[in-house]
């Protein structure tokens, strides 16, 4: 199913990971650009508590708990920044988790190694992922979390962590990356992501992704012949959840083309995805608050974890 999503508003973006030729090569494409900046501006909201799911620098997750009683639906929150901490950690989606919790979601927003720490890109970076979502089941009892009303919301980078969450029960088991039994998601909402490895590369910035690739997907080996087998999600269909791809018109670090084709993939697969485009916007708008791209965002969350 594919849904065009027809929205006013003037904002784009200026993502940090580019070049100033990429810079020139964008300036005047839009009347009012949406800069980092504009989000990062705004007084940085704090979590309720901050967990530890594991040793290291990258081993914590930030909780953000709605008022009133529990048990409560749970976002699981991953940021981008193109696989690498020096472009962005999960503080960045601090205005997001806030928002949501207002609206009475749990945040379970996770750090993760990136491919320029010790130990990230392959298999590390995965392995963070996935270890993160399923401490949710051990702790959910602790903070009146519904571990079955479990969605993920995945920005940029994130979105290929979020969807390829989703499909890990299709790992197999000869992966390094294969766990039994993962946390089942409901539903993903894939912002602005960069899911399909290979669809993605040559369409992002050089230097979000292919600069960067080869450590984040690993090499060959006998017993995994094509490294992307077990990290791209389109390597692993159907995903165990409903896929919603949300892409700014105006996207030059996902553009909307990339959400267009997963969804088609996926549907080919069997499995379930939407596509919804927000016109006039761009990658910054996808994980701010008060944009029409996050109130559509905001909107699919709290619709796919109804009970």
């Amino acid at each position: 199913m594919i849904i065009r999503w027809g929205l006013t508003g003037a904002l784009f973006f200026a993502a940090t990971a580019c070049t100033e030729a990429d810079r020139q090569s964008t300036a005047g494409t839009a009347p009012d650009i949406m800069t980092w900046p504009d989000l990062t501006s705004r007084p940085l909201p704090e979590p309720s508590t901050t967990i530890r799911y594991q040793d290291g620098d990258a081993g914590v997750i930030d909780l953000w708990l709605p008022d009133g009683d529990g048990p409560h639906p749970v976002v699981v929150m991953i940021h981008g920044g193109c696989w690498q901490k020096a472009i962005a950690d999960r503080t960045l989606m601090n205005y997001a988790a806030e928002d949501l919790r207002q609206r009475g979601l749990a945040v379970w927003n996770i750090e993760y190694r990136g491919v320029d720490e010790d130990g990230g890109g392959y298999p590390g970076t995965f392995l963070d992922v996935a270890a993160a979502i399923d401490a949710l089941d051990d702790t959910a009892p602790t903070f009146d979390l519904d571990s079955d009303h479990v969605a993920a919301f995945g920005h940029s980078a994130g979105g290929h962590l979020a969807v390829w969450a989703a499909s890990r029960a299709s790992l197999a088991p000869s992966s390094p990356l294969y766990i039994d039994d993962p946390l089942p998601l409901t539903a993903v909402v894939n912002a602005g992501g960069l899911a399909d490895l290979e669809a993605s590369e040559p369409l992002t910035l050089a230097s979000c992704l292919a600069v960067i690739k080869d450590t984040l997907i690993g090499d060959a080996s006998t017993l995994r012949p094509d490294p992307l087998s077990d990290t791209s999600p389109t390597e692993l269909l159907p995903p165990r959840a409903a896929i919603m791809s949300v892409n700014g018109s105006l996207d030059r670090i996902a553009p909307p083309v990339l959400g267009i084709e997963l969804t088609a993939t996926i549907v080919g697969a069997n499995g379930d995805a939407s596509f919804h485009e927000v016109e006039n916007a761009g990658h910054v708008e996808l994980i701010a608050p008060g944009t029409d791209a996050f109130e559509l965002e905001a909107s699919l969350l709290l619709t796919a974890l109804e009970r």
